[in-house]
């Protein structure tokens, strides 16, 4: 919808298709030598801490600004590392340590995360490797013309569900809902969400895969069925103890090296 003067009427559908802002994450950050190619942007901040705290991975720098978060390069074995990080939580937080990492010289992610039910019968910890995403956030819209759905690169989601099948772990491909306001996941838009095909709903993935698409980097996900937002009443499920959270992690760090 358009206001007078061809200006769309809200100012989220304002999509400009200049490829250069004026702050570019370049400008905050310098490329490095040292920051391992492959990343994982994982959401547990227990794991992290397990992986890379007190001295078991080396601290490459703080990102972001008022909110720091610690870039660890984590030896991995034969020869290799990888880039660590935990972003917070939220599409622009995320996003934004995102391009940071780009800038310093990271090409391939693998984001791993929990994520709420909102199909029934989908069990605490089932992993669902995301191909699309519905995007009812905000940050995905700066990225790319407004639209209803990004769909995440085949070839990306080819090697993440190959590493989970390597592994003999049963997951699910499936569309995923991104939103900002976890407190508005009412009954009602549940409901069509789960109509348009999503079985999962999370914060950041359509913003990933929109920065992921604008820089050409190559970016998947993995998620973990943890909350129950499936039927009348909410189901916490204690999901944030699940106890697989590292081996998620683990999986991850393969994946990214695939990529």
């Amino acid at each position: 919808m358009s206001a007078r003067g061809g200006r769309p009427e809200w100012p989220i559908l304002e999509f400009d298709p200049e490829r250069s802002a004026l702050i570019e994450p370049a400008m905050v950050v310098r490329r490095r030598p040292d920051v391992p190619r492959a990343a994982v942007v994982c959401f547990f901040a227990e794991v992290v801490e397990e992986v890379c705290g007190e001295g078991r991975a080396e601290l490459l720098v703080t990102l972001g600004m008022e909110s720091p978060c610690r870039l660890y390069s984590l030896d991995v074995g034969r020869d290799r590392r990888i880039a660590v990080v935990h972003a917070g939580i939220g599409a622009p937080m995320v996003s934004a340590i995102v391009e940071e990492l780009i800038a310093l010289g990271c090409r391939a992610f693998v984001a791993c995360g929990g994520a709420g039910a909102v199909v029934p019968d989908l069990a605490l910890g089932h992993v669902v490797v995301p191909d699309r995403a519905v995007r009812d956030e905000g940050t995905s819209y700066h990225y790319l013309p407004a639209g209803r759905e990004i769909e995440a690169d085949p070839a990306d989601v080819a090697v993440a569900v190959g590493v989970l099948e390597r592994n003999g772990v049963p997951h699910t491909v499936a569309k995923t809902w991104s939103t900002d306001a976890p407190f508005r996941e009412t009954a009602g838009r549940v409901a069509r969400r789960r109509e348009e095909g999503c079985v999962t709903v999370e914060m950041e993935t359509a913003a990933l895969l929109a920065v992921a698409r604008h820089r050409g980097v190559r970016f998947a996900q993995y998620l973990y069925a943890g909350d129950d937002l499936s039927g009348e009443t909410w189901e916490h499920r204690s999901w944030q103890r699940w106890s697989s959270r590292r081996a998620l992690f683990d999986l991850a760090v393969e994946a990214a090296l695939e990529l």
